[in-house]
């Protein structure tokens, strides 16, 4: 494995071609474990990974905690290497349950000082908006984070999960580095319409979702049984027929796989690689084992006649199921 960079658009830092989504490690997945969390966060430092992405709201600041105390017990060096992308805005219970979003100025400051010292940085390399606040025009929002570039707390702007007006709105106001929206093999939404405004407006993609929370990693089975808090024992694409027709087509991706003498999970982020620079797949690894496998797709090449194999059996919209139940959909700006 060589660790490739990209650049987070026309105004963004070079980042390694694969970054690390942390939030598994806190949240959302069922109970972590702490320890393995820090030990995969500096195994991915020592392969060359710079990109950590997380949201303040992974664990109630868990997760952001977490991923302090990586980097302070990193070396040096490999600390220094790191980038740090957090999102911001989802208010939560003390129960857990989700409550809407704020984006209004006060309020993004309020965040960032919050996560700086969760970190323990200095800055956020790239701060986004988790989901849109439909009660705050995008321009305050991003304005907001503009002035906290301007005071050296932020170095770039990113945005999540909205869809192409949106995006051309927050580019008018200041620069734009990136889009973290979900993209995978059966997650394809954004090549309508959201890809083509990015592309116009020289944003990139931090693709979330890869592996569809591990639904086509390989390793899932039909019959694993899920924690109550794990967000998968809640999603459409979990769920009964839903799940065995998703199953079927991690099949049919194994069989490619394996003419390729490479993993499941290999080939389903060697495909999102193949997309294009503009492209950064998070994985979203919570073990050292876990991650040691997604970075070998950077050795994964696919030609043509390979890419064709493959969407002939995971075509797009092959998928059965919503990517969030529907009440979670209602926030995604990117699916009106």
């Amino acid at each position: 494995m060589t660790m490739r960079t990209r650049s987070l658009g026309l105004t963004g830092p070079q980042v390694s071609a694969l970054g690390l989504g942390c939030m598994g490690m806190s949240a959302l997945y069922g109970g972590g474990d702490r320890a393995e969390g820090i030990a995969t966060i500096h195994a991915a430092l020592e392969a060359g990974v710079t990109l950590l992405d997380t949201g303040d709201f992974y664990g109630m600041g868990h997760n952001e905690l977490l991923i302090g105390e990586a980097l302070r017990t990193a070396p040096a060096a490999r600390r220094q290497q790191a980038l740090t992308s957090v999102k911001f805005g989802a208010l939560r219970g003390p129960d857990g349950a989700w409550s809407g979003y704020d984006g209004r100025p006060a309020a993004v400051k309020n965040f960032a000082a919050y996560s700086l010292q969760r970190l323990g940085v200095d800055h956020i390399d790239v701060y986004r908006l988790a989901r849109l606040d439909p009660d705050v025009p995008i321009e305050e929002t991003v304005g907001a984070i503009a002035e906290l570039v301007e005071k050296g707390y932020v170095r770039h702007i990113g945005l999540s999960e909205v869809g192409a007006e949106t995006i051309r709105r927050a580019a008018a106001t200041a620069p734009i580095a990136d889009l973290q929206i979900e993209y995978g093999l059966i997650s394809r939404g954004i090549e309508k319409s959201i890809l083509p405004a990015t592309r116009e407006l020289g944003i990139s993609i931090t693709a979330y979702g890869v592996l569809s929370r591990g639904l086509i990693s390989g390793h899932f089975t039909a019959d694993r049984k899920l924690a109550a808090d794990d967000f998968r024992a809640h999603s459409p694409r979990f769920q009964g027929d839903n799940l065995q027709h998703n199953l079927n087509l991690v099949e049919a991706l194994r069989k490619i796989a394996g003419q390729k003498g490479v993993s499941v999970a290999q080939i389903a982020i060697a495909w999102v690689l193949a997309q294009g620079e503009d492209i950064v797949p998070l994985i979203g690894a919570r073990s050292r084992e876990r991650l040691a496998e997604s970075l070998g797709a950077l050795d994964v090449v696919l030609d043509a006649a390979d890419l064709t194999a493959i969407e002939e059996v995971v075509p797009a919209d092959a998928a059965a199921g919503e990517r969030y139940a529907a009440a979670a959909m209602a926030h995604l700006d990117s699916e009106r």
